[in-house]
Formats: structure tokens, C-alpha cells, sequence
């Protein structure tokens, strides 16, 4: 019985889902969603910053403590130096031609 409710309860919710229009998003709202995922994306680069800096303070730290107690540990890889981002910059919107008359 449950199984019955369940898939028509599945059914139901596929079918009002299917019937649902495609958003419409004007200029305003695509330049918001594009400024929105730019501010993600430098907000993604700051946390992989942050990473970096984190991750070279522990290393360090590892190799002095190795080697105060006589250890000789050398980094496997060598890694490249942590880039910071910088402040966040707004995306420039695209110039649009003035309509001719």
C-alpha cells in the first residue's frame, strides 16, 4: 500500500514539474546572476588562497620539527607559491550599441 501512494505521490509531483514554464530573466536579472557566480567563483579562489597559506605554514613547521630532532625530510614535490587573489572586481557588463534610429 505504501509503495502505491509513494510512486503515485512521485507521479504527481513529475507531472505539475513537467508543467512548470522556463524562467524568464531579463537583462538585469542575468547581469545579477553573472555578478553573483563571479563573487562564487573569487570567493572559491580566496578559500584555495587561504588553503595554500594554511598548508605551507603546517609544512613548515613539520620540516623545522623533523629536523630539530635530527629527521632529514625533504618536500616530494616541489609545490608553487600561493597566489593571492586579490579584492573582488566586479565583471564589466558588455557595452550594448545604442539602438540606430
Amino acid at each position: 500500500m505504501k509503495h502505491l501512494l509513494i510512486a503515485s505521490l512521485v507521479l504527481v509531483a513529475l507531472s505539475a514539474h513537467a508543467k512548470l514554464p522556463a524562467p524568464v530573466l531579463d537583462d538585469a536579472a542575468k547581469a545579477k546572476a553573472a555578478e553573483a557566480k563571479a563573487k562564487a567563483d573569487h570567493g572559491n579562489l580566496v578559500a584555495a588562497y587561504q588553503l595554500c597559506v594554511y598548508q605551507d605554514k603546517a609544512a613548515s613547521a613539520y620540516f623545522k620539527t623533523a629536523s630539530s630532532t635530527g629527521k632529514e625530510v625533504k618536500p616530494a614535490v616541489a609545490t608553487p607559491p600561493c597566489v593571492n587573489p586579490g579584492p573582488f572586481v566586479p565583471p564589466v557588463a558588455a557595452a550594448t550599441p545604442a539602438p540606430k534610429p
